[in-house]
């Protein structure tokens, strides 16, 4: 049996903004079925909300997201998890670095660091923090 994990990304009400926006920044595809599409209408002001949504893309990259209903208790503050994006082509990590800075706050700049060629760190417009790095081989 294989177990493959995937970010699952909560949000309050900017769950299909943030799906969309991470589909032009990776490509893939979008799916997003809203609590009306699945007949789970708890308030209607939020039956546009998204109760189950993903991208994915060709080169493995999957991410998840939904909104959390008013009914249920939700914070965006603190740093409860990071998404990691890592690969082996700077060109392309600097690339995807520079579409998802877009609106983001740089938490350190992406750059060479002692462990590898590029690191860097950001919380993006939705409060999600990314952390971008090219892997090295370990010398240790």
């Amino acid at each position: 049996m294989a177990v493959i994990t995937t970010t699952h990304l909560n949000f309050r009400g900017a769950a299909r903004e943030a799906l969309d926006f991470y589909q032009s920044v990776f490509g893939g595809r979008t799916v997003a079925v809203t609590y009306k599409d699945a007949g789970n209408v708890q308030n209607e002001s939020e039956a546009d909300w998204v109760m189950w949504g993903e991208v994915v893309s060709d080169d493995g990259f999957h991410v998840m997201a939904y909104d959390v209903p008013s009914q249920l208790a939700w914070s965006q503050e603190g740093n409860p998890f990071f998404v990691s994006v890592r690969g082996d082509d700077a060109g392309e990590i600097s690339t995807l670095w520079q579409k998802l800075s877009e609106g983001s706050t740089v938490v350190r700049p992406l750059e060479a660091a002692q462990w590898g060629p590029l690191y860097g760190m950001l919380t993006d417009r939705f409060g999600v923090t990314w952390v971008l790095d090219v892997t090295a081989p370990h010398n240790g």
